[in-house]
């Protein structure tokens, strides 16, 4: 009798009580002060979300927009891989020249947007130290994206939506210099994995590709030409006999 008047609850108003309480802490509701924070599905937080399931799950519309970004981001890449070849022509050969050219860019996008991001995220997140950020960006980068360190969820954080728009922003630009990467060690013949993978029929497949494609373009021309010559002298009054 003692221990039901010390707890009058019963077990299914307890889970009934909890599972409010879940409820309202996904909502902004602290459940640890009596206090109120910003709602989880602000407009940054929805951005947020709406970004990554965009850029890490792959709908075509995105990866078409980010390869003809990534074409027009070629241009620079393939001017700095020009300026190299005018300094190193002379002196090392063309593949070390491309493996120069392509370590150029990798360091450029571990340092802006591996090394800088990490550091910003273990100073603006309670909680993470650099391996942590560094991990986040890894794996947001890479589009695996497992979800165990999502940015901004802590019930403390300070312009959380501006914070949840920049994040998704680095996400996205982020996302494209990393198929940048890719598109210029596919152009290294040495480097490409995918072509030690074909078989010999795919080759011969290639080969007898490229040459019908090549013998139809050569012999295309001068047919057209052929018909555009011959049609008028055809089709003339003055090449008929009286």
């Amino acid at each position: 009798m003692a221990t039901q008047a010390q707890n009058p609850v019963g077990d299914e108003e307890l889970e009934e009580f909890i599972v409010e309480v879940i409820r309202a802490n996904t909502r902004g509701v602290s459940a640890i002060r009596n206090v109120t924070m910003e709602p989880n599905w602000s407009f940054g937080q929805s951005m947020f979300f709406a970004g990554t399931v965009i850029t890490t799950i792959g709908i075509p519309l995105t990866l078409i927009l980010v390869a003809a970004i990534v074409e027009r981001l070629l241009i620079p890449a393939t001017l700095l891989l020009q300026c190299l070849n005018a300094r190193l022509g002379n002196l090392y050969q063309p593949f070390n020249i491309r493996l120069v050219h392509f370590c150029v860019l990798c360091l450029i996008v571990v340092g802006f947007f591996f090394v800088i991001p990490s550091a910003i995220f273990a100073s603006i997140e309670p909680g993470w130290n650099f391996l942590d950020a560094f991990y986040y960006c890894y794996i947001s980068l890479t589009t695996i994206g497992l979800g165990d360190y999502i940015p901004g969820d802590s019930p403390d954080q300070k312009l959380r939506p501006l914070y949840k728009v920049f994040t998704t922003g680095y996400l996205i630009i982020g996302l494209i210099f990393m198929m940048l990467i890719l598109a210029v060690l596919y152009d290294i013949p040495q480097l490409n994995l995918s072509l030690h993978f074909l078989m010999k029929s795919d080759e011969q497949d290639d080969s007898e590709k490229v040459h019908l494609h090549t013998a139809a373009a050569a012999s295309g021309p001068k047919y057209t030409q052929h018909l555009d010559e011959d049609g008028p002298n055809m089709m003339s009054p003055a090449s008929e006999g009286p």
